[in-house]
């Protein structure tokens, strides 16, 4: 034989090895109760952990040392790595690293946690949410489009559709804090470092640059001015 087919010979071996590999950890887990939908296209290490009753999808990458807790779901095309899951959480097409996820929580479609961050119990991590060296109070929420970088969330605490914790100056990281039972309307930025006090509202829209005290309304941005009969002065209709 050729090199290039000994070569491809010793590959198919190696892989024979792995698939071989592979099929002893899912015997593994399926012994402990998990139920794959498609073993062949789930991926995970021997040093993970599954609870009994959690479902894995196809596409799923369970890697390090991960702790997936009972009941979970755990969706198509998720990557986990180093990270602890609590019970009944359920992950849809997310990838988390490094973190840990507290019980009955949902995360994804299309979230991403980044290292050392901490979700609580009961909340919500939606989608296009990114959350990086941060937390995230029991029963809080960021359900759409908001980046949550080097802060601490409070409970109770709802954070709307395009909040953005701006954390870096160009040249150093900032922390903030939102406290319990707070609420952040949609478009909000937070120019860390700030601190939003207890059931403090956010108004939509605003930038926020100081303290926010507890159970005020915070609202900063420019008064709307409409202009009556701008376009057809203009002669923008006449196309």
């Amino acid at each position: 034989m050729s090199d290039r087919t000994n070569e491809i010979a010793e590959f198919l071996k190696r892989e024979e090895e792995k698939q071989k590999v592979r099929w002893q950890i899912i015997i593994e887990h399926l012994k402990k109760g998990v139920v794959f939908m498609d073993w062949k296209n789930a991926y995970i290490d021997e040093s993970v952990t599954i609870g009994e009753g959690t479902v894995i999808w196809p596409g799923a990458i369970l890697l390090g040392n991960t702790s997936i807790g009972k009941n979970c779901v755990i969706g198509h095309n998720t990557r986990i790595e180093d990270s602890i899951i609590e019970d009944e959480v359920e992950i849809q097409n997310s990838v988390i690293l490094e973190s840990r996820v507290g019980s009955h929580t949902k995360v994804g479609p299309f979230a991403y946690l980044r290292p050392n961050s901490r979700i609580g119990e009961h909340a919500k991590v939606g989608d296009f949410v990114e959350v990086k060296n941060s937390t995230l109070g029991n029963h809080s929420k960021a359900s759409h489009l908001t980046y949550i970088g080097d802060s601490d969330v409070g409970e109770h605490v709802n954070l709307g559709c395009g909040v953005v914790f701006v954390n870096y100056d160009g040249k150093n990281k900032h922390r903030s804090v939102v406290k319990d039972g707070a609420f952040v309307g949609c478009n909000t930025n937070l120019v860390s470092p700030v601190t939003v006090g207890e059931g403090a509202y956010i108004a939509a829209g605003t930038t926020v640059t100081t303290d926010v005290p507890n159970e005020a309304l915070s609202v900063g941005r420019a008064k709307q001015k409409n202009i009556e009969g701008w376009v057809k002065k203009r002669g923008l209709l006449e196309k």
